[in-house]
């Protein structure tokens, strides 16, 4: 597995939520609570941002009418992460150039893990894959610029 820059390229731009499968059972295996899994699902409208500074250094930044969440990040080194639940959690992000996946880990205090891997489709459009325990969930975003 690489980390480069190159192949991330295609995640850059400003993504609109189309839908998810099984999301609220993988947030209840995360732990987070009934109310936040509650607002979590009642969420339609969520933009997302994927830029890059000149340096290497990766933003995403995620907005909906219950929370607007920020996160930079360097490939390959661990950051501290708040998600919007307002758990911190460890990350590190890598690039697959084999897959051409974008592969986001995760393990919160109580050393519950989470493994997503972001990919586009034929059609353009970003898939989430959740893996959380041994819940597999998935959301999936088309691009607006």
């Amino acid at each position: 597995m690489a980390s480069t820059n190159s192949g991330m390229e295609k995640f850059k731009g400003t993504w609109d939520f189309v839908n998810s499968e099984n999301f609220d059972e993988c947030l209840r295996e995360m732990g987070i609570s009934w109310l936040i899994r509650q607002a979590a699902k009642a969420v339609t409208k969520e933009k997302m941002t994927i830029s890059t500074d000149d340096n290497g250094k990766w933003t995403v930044k995620s907005e909906s009418t219950f929370k607007t969440t920020v996160y930079e990040f360097t490939l390959g080194v661990e950051f501290d992460e708040v998600r919007a639940d307002g758990a911190e959690v460890k990350s590190t992000i890598t690039y697959d150039n084999e897959t051409g996946r974008w592969i986001h880990d995760a393990i919160d205090k109580q050393g519950r893990k989470v493994h997503l891997e972001r990919y586009i489709d034929d059609e353009g459009q970003q898939q989430v894959e959740f893996t959380c325990g041994n819940v597999k969930a998935r959301r999936w975003y088309k691009r607006i610029e």
